[in-house]
């Protein structure tokens, strides 16, 4: 009976082992990938499709001129404020001095004016006391033709009673004619005096409305004339083309003594340290990007040993093919569905930057961390401070209110410094 018994095979006995080795290992890998799915893949969106952006300050005249001077080169790092392009400033020199000139006769002018006023208010005080004086005097002759006419009375009716001559009431009347006429004389003079007190009023108003709640500097004849040189001031300074911006030098194109325009680029100024990634998601893979999710970044100028920390702040409000040159038009007939990319901006760790420098356009692998989806898909309210500016440009206007407080200063009068 033992020797009928069929044994089987080592070799199938060994199959049926790799078998079950190999089915446990497809378990196992099937178990492994569920775990993963289920503890990392599903709070993962990943991206190669992404690029290092930053700002590009582009370099341009705000007057025509020919260049004299080139300061700086492509690569060149360049400090806020430092001169770039100088342009010829010849001509801005000389209008420059004609507002100047123009500004010191203004303010002379204008203290003319004031001048004028108190010249004006003086004449009428002139003539107020002229009237007081001349009223006197009438009073005076009013006085002498009563006392002139009691006389004539008087000498009348001793001529009707024959005590007096003719010859002497002749006399008589010719003194009272007399005081009438120097009494006619004097009531003239003081219609007179007031027609000039009149003109003399008419003439302090006219000077006071040219200078009526104005001071020396806020009049508006020497604020035109200010204003002239403020616009002759900054073209002359508008002939430096200054850096706006900290930053590296790139696509220099200007030359030595070529005719440049407003619309010319002469420059560009990329700042340091301000970059940010732009990450080309596909639609399918933004369903749970939210504002603030963290992200990891390898860039492959860096290689994988380095990692880079960011944070998602801003979704693209359309796709970029939306916002493309020629956007693709869907409503043709050979119409092919193409899964489209949205830009997602993060920021990335100023830190890290400073370590590891990255340069705009340098490709990047970003993957979101979209565990916390508490943030909003989109912005909901405006963005506060953050952003890029420059002062250089305000720099130049109050240089410019400088000169025009030192040439008022030069033309005011000692009496009203």
């Amino acid at each position: 009976m033992s020797e009928s018994r069929v044994t089987p095979a080592p070799r199938n006995v060994r199959r049926r082992r790799s078998l079950k080795l190999l089915a446990s290992a497809f378990m196992l890998a099937a178990l492994a990938t569920l775990a993963w799915w289920l503890l990392v893949a599903q709070y993962r969106s990943e991206t190669d499709n992404a690029y290092v952006a930053g700002n590009v300050v582009q370099i341009s005249p705000r007057v025509n001129g020919t260049v004299v001077a080139i300061h700086a080169e492509d690569t060149d790092l360049v400090a806020q404020g430092q001169a770039l392009v100088e342009l010829d400033d010849a001509d801005a020199r000389i209008a420059l001095q004609a507002a100047e000139a123009g500004l010191a006769e203004a303010v002379r002018d204008v203290r003319g004016l004031y001048f004028g006023t108190g010249q004006s208010a003086a004449v009428v005080a002139q003539r107020s006391a002229d009237i007081d004086r001349l009223r006197q005097e009438a009073a005076r002759a009013e006085a002498e033709l009563q006392r002139a006419r009691d006389d004539y009375a008087r000498q009348e009716s001793l001529y009707r009673d024959r005590f007096i001559s003719a010859d002497a009431l002749q006399g008589r009347r010719t003194t009272l004619k007399a005081a009438e006429a120097a009494h006619a004389a004097a009531q003239a003079a003081i219609r007179e005096a007031q027609s000039a007190l009149v003109q003399a009023r008419e003439q302090k108003s006219s000077s006071e409305v040219r200078v009526d709640n104005t001071s020396l500097e806020n009049h508006p004849r020497v604020a035109a004339a200010a204003s002239q040189v403020r616009a002759a001031w900054l073209a002359l300074a508008r002939t430096k083309i200054v850096a706006p911006v900290g930053g590296y030098v790139a696509r220099r194109s200007v030359q030595l003594g070529e005719r440049v325009s407003p619309d010319s680029a002469l420059m560009a100024v990329v700042p340091t340290g301000d970059f940010w990634v732009e990450a080309n998601f596909k639609e399918t893979d933004l369903a749970n990007v939210r504002i603030g999710q963290p992200v990891t970044l390898h860039a492959d100028l860096w290689g994988d040993g380095v990692i880079y920390h960011g944070k998602v702040v801003g979704l693209s409000a359309g796709t970029g093919g939306a916002f493309a040159l020629l956007p693709p038009q869907n409503a043709s007939g050979n119409w092919i569905k193409i899964v489209q990319r949205v830009p997602v901006r993060i920021a990335l760790d100023p830190r890290e930057l400073a370590e590891h420098p990255l340069r705009i356009g340098l490709s990047m692998r970003a993957n979101v961390d979209t565990h916390d989806r508490s943030g909003k898909v989109l912005a909901t309210s405006p963005r506060v401070g953050g952003g890029i500016d420059t002062p250089v440009y305000a720099d130049q206007s109050r240089a410019a209110d400088s000169l025009i407080a030192r040439v008022i200063d030069a033309n005011r009068s000692a009496t009203t410094r």
